[in-house]
């Protein structure tokens, strides 16, 4: 068998060859090399190119890390290394493999590069080899919940819901590209300018979406939704200042009583982590079916399907929607239907599935306030079902869904339950509404954080029955009690 590049001897009794910077090194010089060390292949260097005028500290985005002498290093390290062993080392035994072959290289083309310097690019190529170049330490660092590239120069994340520049380059265009498809291979998706848009998702559950040119103007652009390792619970998201306590208690209550909720917000407000934290709820004996676009959530309970959508292929076929799947979601016995985002004609199957025994039913959409919610769930009705009437639409939504949650991003950056509304019924033509939580804007603290309070009328709720049933009526008049 081959160990690192080298083929043991023997019948498997040999110990196993030390790991060196030869280890991840081809075996042999390329065709036409000379070797200028014992075992160590010379690569003909290409030649230097041109600095353009003028001190090169001064040009914008300088690094001398990707340019000059050390570039050539680098493209020498790529030409030596062998991917597929690389790929099979441990990231640490990498790095220490890859510096030193830097550093020999660096001692034989007599090019002074300190021990940090040697460091970095070691970690940089590990990074482009095993994993997603530049973006690696944004991925791993906790505190980023976005990331933006809008190009191989200009790159942005979110911090504390709020967004910041950071100084991080890739090294041309083509770089950015290839992180692009590396990403969309992971999920057996393809982006390219055939197909230069895509949806996908990381091994980690974050969210990727791509854009290649020629929709791109300016090269490739990469947006990724991260999500936190850590899981939110209502009690979280009180300690955040996301709901008050009571807000957390009418939430557990009704997902325990299988109400049918609706999570209405604006894009990164918080609607799928709201949706989360709700399904953790949900008891561990019920089947729950999932339908995504790009997997995200993250349930807990031991029996849950997952269902993914499928764009179509190079030849315009294959295509599988979120309808399709609801649709046959129908057909699996689930106790609840989770829909990750209701976008289209598949709103009309959710309601659908809503008022045929699956209670308890969630599902997200775009919208700015609760009632804006029940307009744009009205108008994804109508894209699938063009015929039908808007009071037969209207009916549906009435007897369908119990609850909408709207959940803001406000201007300090935080995420915050502004309202949270029942379903009375149908009035005429009007589908009538009853807050039961709205949050009321006190002012700004010294700091600049958002205080303010969440305020409720206090009534009795139109499925009093249903929390009756399920031993929770109390409880709920009891956490409004205290919001008063």
């Amino acid at each position: 068998m081959r160990v690192f590049g080298r083929r043991a001897e023997g019948n498997g009794a040999a110990p196993p060859v030390p790991a060196r910077f030869e280890d991840v090194a081809h075996s042999g010089p390329p065709p036409g090399a000379e070797t200028g060390m014992p075992g160590v292949p010379t690569i003909p260097l290409p030649p230097l190119p041109d600095e353009p005028a003028g001190p090169a500290a001064l040009r914008p985005n300088f690094d001398p890390l990707m340019e000059g002498p050390v570039a050539r290093i680098r493209a020498q390290v790529l030409e030596r290394v062998d991917p597929v062993v690389a790929a099979e080392l441990p990231p640490a035994q990498l790095r220490e493999q890859l510096e030193a072959l830097i550093h020999e290289l660096a001692d034989r083309e007599r090019i002074e590069i300190s021990a940090r310097e040697q460091a970095r690019i070691a970690e940089e190529l590990a990074h482009d080899m095993v994993g997603y170049g530049p973006l690696e330490p944004l991925l791993q660092d906790e505190s980023i919940s976005d990331i933006m590239v809008n190009g191989p120069d200009n790159v942005y994340v979110e911090r504390a819901g709020r967004l910041q520049r950071v100084n991080v380059r890739f090294r041309n265009a083509a770089q950015v590209a290839a992180i692009a498809q590396k990403m969309a291979a992971t999920v057996g998706r393809r982006v390219d300018e055939s197909s230069p848009l895509v949806d996908c998702r990381l091994l980690d559950g974050s969210r990727v979406n791509v854009v290649f040119p020629p929709l791109a103007l300016d090269g490739p652009i990469i947006s990724i939704r991260k999500f936190t390792k850590k899981k939110l619970d209502f009690s979280a998201m009180v300690a955040n200042g996301s709901m008050s306590p009571q807000v957390a208690r009418i939430c557990e209550i009704a997902a325990r009583c299988r109400l049918n909720i609706v999570i209405s917000g604006g894009t990164g407000s918080g609607k799928t982590t709201l949706l989360n934290a709700l399904s953790r709820l949900i008891d561990h004996g019920e089947r729950i079916v999932t339908i995504e676009d790009a997997a995200e959530l993250q349930l807990q309970q031991p029996h849950v399907v997952r269902l993914e959508t499928r764009p179509p292929n190079l030849e315009g076929k294959g295509e599988v929607t979120a309808r399709d799947l609801v649709r046959n979601a129908l057909r699996m016995r689930p106790d609840r239907i989770i829909v990750g985002e209701c976008r289209g004609p598949e709103t009309f199957d959710m309601l659908q599935a809503m008022n045929t025994g699956h209670d308890g039913s969630l599902t997200t959409i775009h919208a700015n306030t609760t009632r804006d919610a029940l307009t744009r769930i009205e108008n994804m009705v109508q894209m699938g079902q063009q015929n039908l009437p808007v009071k037969a639409i209207r009916t549906q939504i009435a007897s369908a869904i119990d609850l909408i949650i709207q959940i803001e991003r406000m201007r300090d950056g935080g995420r915050r339950v502004t309202a949270i509304s029942e379903i009375c019924g149908l009035e005429g033509d009007v589908i009538t509404m009853n807050d039961i939580f709205v949050f009321e804007y006190l002012g700004d603290d010294p700091s600049g954080r958002i205080r303010g309070r969440w305020v409720t009328p206090g009534v009795r709720p139109g499925f009093q029955d249903r929390l009756e049933y399920f031993g929770l009526a109390h409880a709920w008049m009891q956490a409004l009690a205290e919001a008063q």
